[in-house]
C-alpha cells in the first residue's frame, strides 16, 4: 500500500528535523512545501505531504507515524 502523512509545524529547525528525519525512515516527499500564516501566533507554519511504500492493506487502525 501507499501510506500518506502531512507533516506539519511552525518554520523552524524543527520542522526541518521532523522532515530529515521521515526521509531517513523511507518517506519520499511529495509535492512542494506548503506556508500559511497563524495570525493568533504571529508566526509561519509549514506542512510538507510524505508517501511511503509499506506491505500490507490499508485500514483505518494503520499508525502511519510507525510505519
Amino acid at each position: 500500500m501507499k501510506a500518506y502523512r502531512l507533516l506539519t509545524a511552525p518554520d523552524d529547525s524543527a520542522f526541518c528535523h521532523k522532515v530529515t528525519k521521515a526521509l531517513n525512515e523511507g518517506w519520499e516527499l511529495c509535492g512542494s512545501p506548503q506556508y500559511a500564516f497563524n495570525a493568533s501566533e504571529g508566526a509561519m507554519y509549514c506542512a510538507q505531504a510524505v508517501t511511503k511504500e509499506v506491505e500490507g492493506e490499508y485500514t483505518p487502525d494503520v499508525k502511519l507515524g510507525t510505519i
